[in-house]
């Protein structure tokens, strides 16, 4: 079907989703519980919006469109207080991080809905293993070239989200040594990485998107599973590298310096992107998967090798002003703490340090959503 028009958003807005974890409670493995946690939470008005992912041992919450980091952090904070009561009921914990640490794929079951079943059929195997879980966050766009313009001018950044988000360091049992292994699963999918480089949306609706579709490859926006992708239904772009937080108070943060870059990005102070900037950008990805904040990237524009962490806290810093005049203060200063004190992997890492084993990992992870 045709690209629909993009919808006109209220700029720099924003709005959250989470892809949580359902964790038995008896051995801390991943449980199909989505349907009886679903029917449950359906019982009563829910406090944002709850959904199957597709497999039964994830959900996925979206918060409403919001403006202000605070009123974000509230709504979050009273979903994760409604999970975790209804979860209690259900024996089932619940809880962040970009993967499970033991989980074994081949015992997942797809959810119960047409459009899981045709990506089943379609990926084989690779449905089960994309139970893997990630935090989504949109920006509001004027027009469709803000949007393009953006997506583009943030490609400079994914990696600070991939470090600071990164919460999925063990996968079968095993530390992968990466601190976002989750990546590794997205980039399996044909129509995954970075979007195409257009930079006005009539150029991607009547040529890219046109000849894809034409192809029989794509027949909506939803097959692609790019970094960034504009949802032109929403009037937004998707940030979706980010491995789910252990708390949504990081979740939060993360979409509050997406906010805040966005409005700098937006005076158009930068060098505008050209294609060239593309071409370090597997190796700055791969950097943050792999290294987390001790990775080093280089720069799209200078080549100049930077530490991630430096680069990080020196954008921080410019973005003050902007996290200021968008009430998102807070939200940024949780982000230079976790930049000194390191990611939810170097937390994971050490709890099963302390603990010893990965259920206490998953324990402790679910302790940590609580809010405990």
């Amino acid at each position: 079907m045709p690209l629909e028009p993009f919808k006109s958003s209220q700029p720099l807005t924003m709005g959250v989703e989470l892809e949580l974890q359902l964790v038995s409670l008896s051995d801390f493995d991943l449980t199909a519980s989505s349907p009886d946690l679903l029917h449950l939470l359906s019982r009563k008005p829910f406090p944002g919006n709850v959904t199957p992912e597709i497999t039964e041992s994830m959900i996925e919450i979206n918060s409403d469109v919001h403006t202000h980091h605070g009123e974000l952090v509230a709504q979050l904070q009273v979903i994760r207080d409604t999970l975790v009561q209804a979860g209690e009921r259900l024996n089932i914990g619940i809880c962040g991080g970009g993967t499970h640490p033991f989980q074994k794929w081949s015992e997942r079951r797809i959810f119960a809905k047409p459009r899981f079943k045709e990506v089943s059929e379609l990926y084989g195997y690779l449905a089960k293993q994309f139970t893997i879980f990630g935090q989504h966050v949109h920006i509001g766009c004027a027009s469709g070239d803000d949007a393009l313009f953006l997506l583009h001018s943030l490609s400079r950044y994914v990696p600070h989200f991939i470090a600071l988000s990164s919460s999925s360091p063990y996968v079968q049992g095993n530390d992968t040594l990466f601190n976002s292994a989750r990546l590794n699963s997205v980039f399996a999918f044909p129509m995954s990485g970075r979007a195409p480089f257009t930079q006005s949306w009539s150029t991607f609706e009547n040529e890219y998107f046109a000849k894809m579709e034409h192809t029989g490859v794509i027949k909506s926006m939803k097959d692609f599973y790019w970094d960034i992708r504009p949802k032109p239904e929403f009037g937004t772009i998707e940030l979706r590298v980010c491995d789910t937080p252990l708390t949504v108070e990081r979740a939060a943060a993360l979409a509050v310096y997406l906010q805040a870059l966005c409005r700098y990005l937006l005076e158009r102070r930068e060098e505008p992107p050209v294609e060239d900037d593309y071409l370090v950008y597997n190796y700055n990805r791969f950097q943050a998967c792999r290294f987390g904040l001790d990775g080093t990237l280089v720069h799209p524009k200078t080549y100049e090798s930077l530490s991630l962490r430096e680069d990080i806290l020196t954008t921080l810093r410019k973005m003050e002003p902007h996290g200021a005049a968008l009430g998102g203060t807070a939200g940024l200063q949780h982000l230079v703490q976790v930049t000194h004190e390191g990611s939810d992997s170097h937390y994971l890492r050490q709890q099963f340090d302390r603990s010893g084993s990965a259920e206490g990992m998953v324990d402790a992870a679910i302790q940590r959503f609580r809010g405990e």
